[in-house]
């Protein structure tokens, strides 16, 4: 038998903190990083978790006692392991801070480890989207040493530099394009549009490059090391970047955030060709394809279909499933479907590529399905978009310990934490919805709760939004998965041809749909169909949050004229006190 002893290590500035629980009892066997006990300061609630494998003998604290830095937890039978001479204080740039995660801590003293370092820091963040920049930051502002990896030069993430922001950047190009056409029938005419790729290009890279650089000056002024290179894990502790220039650093770290990201699938049979792009390339537009085939009905290749069809391409969506834009409310796909039916060749719905042949007068593509032509079809151009796959296979992050699904995701709990206790995964890579801020609120989650803090994601409701024309967004649950759900529900729809504003604007096809819980009339999902759309959204969710009913909407003055007062007549036309429709035998 080894006995080993489990003392309190250094906590920082905590001194004579309340044990609130002790989370192991005698008899019991635990593993390395195994909370041992809580203790809670006025500022902070931390785990203590065990240095040492091994088996409880006694345990020399109970609830209520008060500990330091060095005060003895339990014993442990530690036969077959070493202990540590000491257990070593953890350090970082910034001692001052109140808050210190002891996860790390111990991670970083049961670290038996002979790999050199060329850096350390407190927390690592793998990535700089929207997740990694926000959780780097985050950390930063509480305190930690923080340092970030970006395999590309550029920080920022596939959003804002070959996703959301160059995609939202086109899109308004063709909002004004499209605009501008349909005000010929109300008696002004803008004649055919001149377009200069070149410089439509400059000008969306130009707002990229604002962007990347505004984030990279907040990265200076918070001391946050920016490391260009591929990162791959090589223990709990340990990641390894290699750059551009086959350079290799070893970051040392305490705790981890993977915030690695996703990349769009790619069809095997699809060959190499050039006139064959994906979501990232079809945002450096080269040419305008007379003849597009996006193959992919989901958000993305909408997206894109929505900037080539106002730049002058000729559009065919062939989608495998029933309808297109999966996940969101039929009823608001329905008069956006109807509206793109009169503008592109084809939507080919229960139908898939089977091949693609690259001929030197275009791409011939071969169908199969319950719409497909009687014979192939000849392209231009082809746009697959077919989803994303996270990149958690990728970055060495099973040679850390962490669970990988064979789906490339990383399972966390409420606090973005994975299996091992020092290492947090957030964004695409740590589960669906695969959007910019939902992996921003995660960030700030697992930042926070490496610092100490009490911070857990507990979102009611993320929101989605296409930014096709017209947009569809969409928050909390749709009437399909009530219906699922078992979950009785009532509803309220009112169509946008009722509403001054959208008639003004020449867009009447748009409808608000808001869901409700019949039991407690609170709102549980919403949905809207119409130009600013996804402007629109956010009081949905606000609502669904803060938990309001029919009558807090409806009774909530909105401005008038505007879209934004649809949200209030939808509560409205559930409540049955709506003037502004005329709903027969539903009048409260």
């Amino acid at each position: 038998m080894s006995i080993s002893k489990v003392k309190v290590p250094d906590i920082g500035d905590f001194k004579n903190v309340e044990v609130i629980e002790v989370l192991c009892k005698e008899g019991q066997s635990v593993a390395v990083e195994d909370p041992l006990i809580t203790i809670e300061s006025d500022k902070a609630t931390i785990d203590v978790p065990s240095p040492l494998a091994g088996r409880i003998l006694s345990i020399k604290i109970k609830s209520g006692d008060k500990v330091s830095e060095g005060n003895l937890i339990l014993e442990l039978d530690t036969i077959n392991t070493s202990e540590p001479e000491t257990q070593k204080p953890f350090k970082t740039n910034n001692q001052s801070h109140e808050t210190k995660n002891l996860a790390s801590i111990s991670a970083k003293n049961s670290t038996h480890s002979s790999v050199t370092a060329d850096i350390s820091c407190g927390v690592l963040v793998l990535g700089s989207g929207p997740g990694g920049y926000t959780a780097a930051f985050r950390a930063s502002d509480l305190g930690q040493d923080v340092v970030m990896v970006e395999r590309y030069e550029q920080i920022g993430g596939v959003c804002l530099n070959v996703g959301c922001i160059p995609s939202k950047t086109l899109l308004h190009v063709a909002k004004i394009i499209v605009e501008a056409q349909e005000m010929n029938s109300h008696g002004i005419s803008f004649g055919k549009p001149s377009i200069d790729l070149r410089r439509l290009n400059e000008w969306k890279n130009s707002i990229i490059r604002k962007l990347t650089s505004g984030l990279t000056k907040m990265a200076k002024e918070r001391n946050v090391k920016i490391l260009n290179g591929f990162g791959e894990f090589i223990d709990s502790n340990h990641l390894r970047v290699t750059d551009k220039n086959k350079k290799v650093s070893t970051i040392n770290f305490s705790s981890a955030i993977i915030a690695a990201g996703s990349r769009p699938v790619k069809l095997p049979f699809l060959p190499d060709d050039p006139r064959i792009i994906d979501s990232t390339g079809s945002l450096e537009i080269a040419r305008i394809p007379k003849n597009l085939l996006v193959i992919g009905g989901g958000i993305i290749g909408l997206e894109m279909a929505t900037v080539f069809h106002a730049l002058g391409s000729r559009i065919t969506i062939v989608e495998m499933l029933d309808g297109l834009m999966a996940g969101a409310d039929r009823d608001l796909v329905r008069p956006f479907q109807k509206r793109i039916a009169k503008q592109y060749d084809n939507i080919l719905l229960e139908t898939r590529v089977t091949e693609v042949e690259a001929l030197k007068k275009g791409l011939r593509v071969h169908f199969e399905g319950k719409n497909s032509p009687d014979k192939p079809q000849m392209f231009d151009s082809i746009l697959s978009s077919v989803g994303r796959i996270p990149n958690g296979l990728n970055i060495g992050a099973e040679k850390a310990g962490v669970e990988i699904n064979k789906k490339g995701f990383i399972n966390t709990d409420s606090q973005m934490r994975t299996n091992i206790s020092n290492i947090f995964a957030i964004g695409d890579l740590a589960g669906q919805p695969m959007l910019a801020h939902k992996a921003s609120h995660e960030a700030k989650v697992a930042a926070e709760a490496i610092s100490g803090i009490k911070s857990f994601f507990d979102a009611r409701a993320v929101p989605s939004v296409a930014y096709t024309d017209p947009e569809v967004a969409w928050t909390g649950i749709t009437e399909e998965e009530a219906k699922t759900q078992g979950i009785a529900y009532g509803k309220g729809s009112f169509p946008w041809a009722a509403s001054g504003r959208s008639l003004s604007m020449g867009r009447s096809e748009g409808i608000t749909k808001v869901i409700f819980d019949e039991q407690s009339k609170r709102v549980i999902g919403l949905g809207i169909v119409g130009p600013n759309a996804g402007d629109l959204i956010a009081e949905g969710t606000l609502a669904i949050e803060m938990g309001c009913d029919a009558n807090d909407i409806g009774s909530t003055i909105h401005p008038h004229p505007t879209l934004s007062e649809t949200i209030a007549f939808a509560a409205e036309v559930y409540e049955g006190t709506i003037t502004d429709l005329y709903i027969q035998g539903k009048k409260k």
